[in-house]
């Protein structure tokens, strides 16, 4: 989860590139500024977090937290009042 300024125009080119990272990474958007990656293990999800770190701007806020794919399928996703059924939890990893 983020909160970046984009109050001029190297804050906003920041903020585009690292939004950039994030997906080049394999995050997806699951609302504006709250990305998702599901990582098979948790010193892969390590891996990520210090690349996250990396790309950081040097203003703003960044929040990172883990769940496990059990937790991420107890969410609940309200759409005004009508509850949603939240997105599929990312599959097991396979091995061919």
């Amino acid at each position: 989860m983020y909160d970046l300024p984009v109050d001029s125009l190297e804050a906003k080119r920041c903020y585009r590139q690292f939004r950039d990272k994030l997906l080049d990474d394999g995050f997806c958007m699951l609302q504006y500024s709250v990305y998702g990656r599901p990582c098979p293990s948790i010193e892969n999800c390590e891996v990520h977090i210090r690349r996250v770190e990396e790309a950081v701007p040097p203003a703003g806020e960044v929040r990172v937290f883990t769940l496990t794919d059990l937790q991420f399928a107890r969410m609940r996703v309200f759409f005004g009042r009508e509850p949603k059924k939240p997105e599929e939890p990312p599959g097991q990893l396979s091995m061919f």
